[in-house]
């Protein structure tokens, strides 16, 4: 089950909250992009070392991504506790 954006049932509207969305979403396309990369390439060559090498990547952009929505979570939690 799919979690639902914070910033949109909390009204956010703050421009880093947008520009992290923004961000976000063009990281989760460039993950897209790895994880069609390592299928084709397991299928074709499941030995091939380049797998690896697109596995590392895949996973330097999830941590991207959750640090990302991590930092989006804490500054709208800390805007809900400031009022």
């Amino acid at each position: 089950m799919r979690a639902q954006r914070v910033s949109n049932s909390l009204g956010a509207h703050k421009n880093g909250t947008h520009r992290n969305n923004g961000e976000i979403e063009g990281l989760q396309s460039q993950l897209a992009l790895f994880n069609q990369q390592i299928e084709e390439l397991e299928k074709r060559q499941p030995e091939s070392s380049k797998i690896d090498a697109l596995k590392a990547g895949a996973l330097l952009l999830s941590r991207q991504i959750d640090d990302l929505r991590c930092a989006q979570a804490t500054d709208e939690l800390a805007g809900l506790l400031a009022k």
